[in-house]
């Protein structure tokens, strides 16, 4: 792996924009779409870019072969209902609380490894990087102007949503030895066989009326946020590896705040910027110690 040049930074801050984005598009896409379509839509855009990569770089996609149920279940815990749980509880929050609360999935992730992986024992070190990311979420819900009685239940179920991407991300690890290719793009079909019949079934899409805004959010979430987003972040993975494309991290809920703010008129409190500070920090702790799990998962915002 080379030494990230200016060009390579750049993409970094570009996929940080991105993804920091896709949480205002979310929002603006429930005003019209319920979940389930959302999350659909989303992965049938994100799956085509994926299915000509493989095409291109002539590698074989597994979805169906003698591992589909690994597959399968990755695609169900890493996309399906992570991708539906936070369409539910972006509805209901500032975006830019959505982005904070899902930069803390390192640090959920670590908690689940510590008890489910034998050699990803958490360090005092680590243990500190993760108690400190997480009072600055909990000093979140002492804030009654951001989350209050109304949607604190949607907070939570923010939450849940990022945990179920260390749970896929956890499962990943078993296919640590297949192409990150084939992985993302096997899961991401299989994810799409799980949301069709909810969509159909529950929220008959065909009856929806959605306006113009929404539909161009869900449109760049599917294009953009997931399908490009997935494409910049194997360049990176390939070109400068694992520990610099994590960085992202550091700045997607730097942006999540920002686009909240400027473009939905999202109120920011004091609190607010000390919990982003303090998650930062605990994520940081935390990264600096960890020189074990590697998630080989397709964790998209």
């Amino acid at each position: 792996m080379r030494e990230a040049n200016t060009f390579d930074l750049s993409l970094l801050i570009l996929l940080a924009i991105i993804w920091g984005s896709a949480f205002f598009n979310i929002k603006i896409a429930t005003y019209s779409y319920d979940p389930f379509t959302l999350a659909l839509v989303r992965v049938i855009f994100a799956s085509i870019p994926l299915i000509f990569l493989c095409k291109f770089k002539k590698i074989k996609i597994e979805a169906f072969s003698k591992n589909w149920e690994l597959y399968a279940l990755i695609g169900l815990c890493n996309i399906a209902i992570p991708f539906v749980l936070i369409a539910v509880g972006t509805a209901k929050i500032n975006s830019y609380l959505a982005a904070m609360l899902m930069s803390t999935t390192p640090l959920s992730g670590s908690i689940l490894a510590h008890f489910f992986i034998k050699d990803e024992k958490l360090s005092y070190a680590k243990s500190v990087g993760v108690l400190i990311g997480f009072s600055g979420i909990i000093l979140l819900f002492f804030d009654k102007v951001i989350i209050n009685s109304e949607n604190y239940i949607y907070a939570l179920i923010t939450i849940i949503g990022s945990t179920f991407y260390c749970i896929g991300g956890l499962l990943t690890l078993k296919l640590k030895n297949k192409k990150n290719e084939n992985v993302t793009t096997s899961t991401t079909l299989w994810s799409v066989i799980f949301l069709i019949p909810f969509s159909l079934v529950f929220e008959t899409p065909w009856n929806s009326s959605p306006s113009l805004i929404s539909t161009l959010s869900l449109l760049y979430l599917g294009v953009v946020a997931t399908g490009l987003a997935w494409l910049i972040r194997f360049r990176i993975l390939t070109v400068n590896g694992l520990v610099f494309q994590t960085q992202v991290a550091y700045l997607i809920p730097v942006f999540g705040i920002f686009f909240g703010f400027f473009l939905m008129d999202e109120i920011i409190t004091w609190r607010v910027l000390i919990s982003l500070a303090i998650i930062l920090l605990g994520i940081y702790i935390f990264k600096k110690n960890n020189k074990g799990l590697k998630f080989n998962g397709n964790r998209v915002n």
